[in-house]
């Protein structure tokens, strides 16, 4: 009898009911709010930021303007980094990365919406930008342009998807470096005019280390939580402290550029103008006091880059 006493206790519930069927939580539907924000809009304007510049250092080439081509570079720019948000999203949520994470929801994590199709959205972004890439490939016959548009691809996939993916293992930045850097403003300048003058190689590195900087202050806001999720970042690696400075560096440096463009185009001096988004994304980042106050430093790091690549294309039409 006591057995079966307590064998009875053991089956009881607070509620009293069956406690093989547990309540299911109820997860909203996704909005296209939802939707716009796994897009990542604030990202954006890096993906633009190389083609102006791209298109300003064509211009030093030929004074001819090729809209079209210009066109096609910035679909195939913004389709990526779209691609590669949705990607993002996708491989952090099934990880279990995104979690807890500080800034907005993701799709995948919250489970608003099934991997799979946050999956197959990031595919669709990709096929995309390669539709464009090859049209821009028939129309200038740079053939060899083929295999730098599947590079691109293949990074931004692997960034955070796959067994190995590299953004687990500190070399985010070196990818934003050289992929939102150097090869879309090179590669824009390339296929308007097929050539590659030291204004867009200059260029380049200037969008690729304020791409960087967007990239530190992402991986700061997130440090603690990609620390227990094993993610190993180069923010997690070298710290805050370290990621304060990198910050830092990379915005010096960018300005630095534009100044030493300055000498030969004098109208790049207005491109300082844009500090006056930087110095407050710098003043945030080293003082901060919650993870959340890095969402605002990332976005105005990001529109200073926009800012910076306006100025700088209207310094190489000039």
């Amino acid at each position: 009898m006591a057995s079966s006493s307590r064998t009875s206790r053991k089956k009881r519930t607070p509620s009293g009911g069956n406690p093989a069927k547990a309540p299911v939580r109820h997860i909203p539907r996704p909005t296209a709010g939802d939707w716009v924000g796994a897009a990542r809009l604030r990202t954006l304007p890096l993906a633009v930021t190389p083609v102006l510049i791209g298109t300003g250092a064509a211009h030093v080439i030929d004074i001819r303007f090729h809209w079209v081509l210009a066109l096609g570079c910035l679909a195939v720019a913004v389709l990526l980094q779209i691609g590669v948000n949705f990607a993002n999203d996708h491989s952090d949520g099934v990880r279990g990365t995104d979690d807890h994470r500080h800034g907005p929801a993701r799709l995948t994590a919250s489970r608003k919406v099934q991997a799979r199709t946050v999956l197959i959205v990031a595919l669709s972004f990709f096929a995309l930008a390669a539709l464009v890439g090859l049209a821009l490939v028939i129309r200038t016959q740079q053939w060899w342009m083929l295999v730098v548009g599947a590079a691109c691809i293949v990074a931004a996939w692997f960034y955070t998807g796959g067994k190995r993916p590299y953004g687990y293992h500190a070399l985010g930045e070196l990818f934003v470096f050289v992929f939102f850097g150097l090869v879309a403003t090179v590669g824009t300048t390339w296929i308007q005019v097929q050539a590659a003058p030291q204004e867009a190689w200059l260029g380049g590195v200037a969008a690729g280390l304020l791409a960087v900087a967007v990239l530190v202050a992402n991986n700061l806001r997130d440090v603690d939580q990609d620390r227990t999720a094993g993610k190993k970042t180069l923010s997690v690696v070298i710290g805050r402290r370290g990621s304060q400075i990198l910050f830092t560096v990379c915005i010096v440096l960018a300005f630095g550029i534009a100044a030493l463009v300055a000498v030969f185009y004098p109208v790049a001096w207005l491109v300082m103008m844009a500090l006056l988004g930087a110095i407050p994304a710098l003043m945030i980042v080293w003082m901060y006091r919650t993870p959340r106050e890095l969402v605002t430093a990332l976005a105005v790091t990001s529109f200073t880059s926009l800012a910076y690549g306006a100025l700088l294309m209207w310094a190489y039409l000039g």
